[in-house]
């Protein structure tokens, strides 16, 4: 293994900023020390002088070759896991799928075999359970202890993933008995699913009327009512995608009362709105997801709930769809347009934007997008800071590089982007994943199947 000196950056952690000297060996962090202070001999030296050095993202939120819709996430693990490269992230967690009528398991050793062998940088996974059972839940338990820790439930998609009170109270039960932590898609699907047909039938079908159905009162609703079922269980919450303001009040409320209440948000509900989906010629298509865009005032909310930690982590529910083909099976009916934006490769740089418009300090900026993702399933310190003995997944950030976002350049497999045009300062510049160089000076150096299987703990706000 080459042996890497690190020399003259500043290094940015959820705990503190210095500049120093980063040994790495045997794909981990030697030793952290002043600059110059350490006669340190190495096999290659980079010079990170006017940039920072950061820990690589942790995006906890996506999903790869994920089937929805009649079809599938254009990003396969090997094209999804180099954008994420590009783009600063060095662990992504995806969803493995439990389809109705089979087992956990069957679900989790099919996105495996997609996973195993393809991935640039390291990976895991959380289970969508959409079939809660006797055996399920029994399964729950194995699942844990192999270091699948997080299961996702949903109160939308009636007939595809969705759970009623009751399946949701059982799972939580169990999460509660064994250490793992329910992810909640809160919205009322049941209440969406008649609003849709209302709106389909008075010939409302563009893309804008996707954001309009899905109401953000039924997202709040929901989330109280995820909120009060793990109360009742005894377990912990992790709410997925919100992005409206009167849910995230319901959070702080929990939080507040002292309960273990959790929020995730995405860098387009913090930079895009209505405004997008209403964009014409079914442009607006891009930019439908669940949770939806909401509309611009919601924003500030949201920013505020970064700064006060009512919200604890950003991760991007990268689920990209082509606009050609893919997208447009939703033409003349909004409700077929596939739901899913992507964002794998944007999510540290619109950040790292957050922090030059005054939104967010560096620090939170690594908090947010690296330790607290880390943290919250079970995979710190080895992943999300830089620290002695922590894995040396480490981006060289270029804090004063400018950048216009463009599919033209993007290297997600997506043939549009959320972001098109959007100037934003600071880029990546060079990524190693284990100590291996995975992006260096902007061109990719690593290597299909690099990325490794990391098993995780539980969550580590909870012990």
């Amino acid at each position: 293994m080459t042996r890497t000196l690190i020399t003259g950056g500043l290094v940015i952690t959820a705990a503190e900023e210095m500049h120093a000297d980063v040994l790495v060996e045997h794909g981990r962090v030697e030793a952290v020390a002043t600059p110059g202070s350490q006669q340190w001999t190495a096999d290659r030296v980079i010079d990170a002088s006017q940039k920072y050095v950061i820990p690589g993202g942790v995006d906890a939120h996506t999903h790869m070759e994920l089937p929805f819709g009649g079809t599938f996430a254009s990003d396969t693990f090997e094209t999804g896991t180099k954008a994420a490269a590009w783009g600063g992230t060095t662990t992504i967690i995806d969803f493995a799928v439990q389809s109705k009528g089979t087992a956990l398991r069957s679900g989790l050793d099919a996105w495996h075999a997609k996973a195993d062998g393809n991935c640039a940088i390291d990976y895991a996974f959380h289970m969508i359970v959409s079939d809660v059972n006797e055996s399920t839940l029994k399964e729950m338990d194995g699942l844990v202890a192999e270091g699948v820790s997080s299961f996702k439930l949903f109160m939308a998609y009636p007939g595809v993933f969705y759970s009623d009170d009751g399946q949701i109270l059982r799972a939580m039960q169990r999460a509660g008995e064994n250490g793992g932590l329910i992810m909640m898609h809160a919205e009322n699907g049941i209440a969406i699913d008649v609003l849709v047909q209302q709106a389909l039938a008075r010939g409302e079908t563009d893309p804008r009327y996707h954001g309009e159905v899905r109401k953000a009162l039924l997202e709040a609703e929901a989330t109280h009512r995820a909120i009060k079922l793990a109360q009742v269980a005894g377990a912990p919450l992790y709410v997925v995608h919100v992005s409206a303001q009167e849910a995230l009040a319901e959070l702080a409320r929990a939080r507040h009362d002292g309960l273990p209440v959790f929020g995730e948000t995405c860098p387009q509900y913090l930079f895009l709105s209505t405004e997008n989906l209403a964009e014409p010629d079914f442009e607006g298509a891009k930019y439908v997801c669940s949770t939806p865009l909401r509309p611009r005032e919601h924003q500030a909310a949201l920013w505020r709930g970064l700064r006060t930690n009512d919200l604890q982590v950003v991760s991007t529910d990268h689920c990209p769809f082509c606009f050609a083909g893919q997208k447009e099976l939703g033409r003349g009916d909004f409700s077929k347009i596939p739901n899913g934006m992507p964002g794998v490769e944007n999510r540290m740089d619109l950040l790292h934007q957050a922090v030059v418009d005054g939104h967010i300090s560096r620090r939170r900026w690594i908090e947010i997008a690296c330790a607290t993702p880390a943290r919250m399933f079970g995979l710190y310190p080895k992943k999300g800071t830089i620290a002695p003995g922590c894995d040396a997944d480490i981006v060289i950030y270029d804090p004063h590089a400018e950048q216009t976002v463009s599919a033209a350049t993007h290297h997600m497999n997506v043939d549009y982007s959320a972001y098109e045009g959007k100037r934003l300062t600071g880029r990546v510049e060079t990524v190693l994943s284990r100590g291996e160089l995975v992006i260096t000076e902007r061109e990719f150096t690593g290597s299909v199947g690099h990325g490794a299987y990391t098993p995780r703990g539980t969550c580590q706000y909870l012990n």
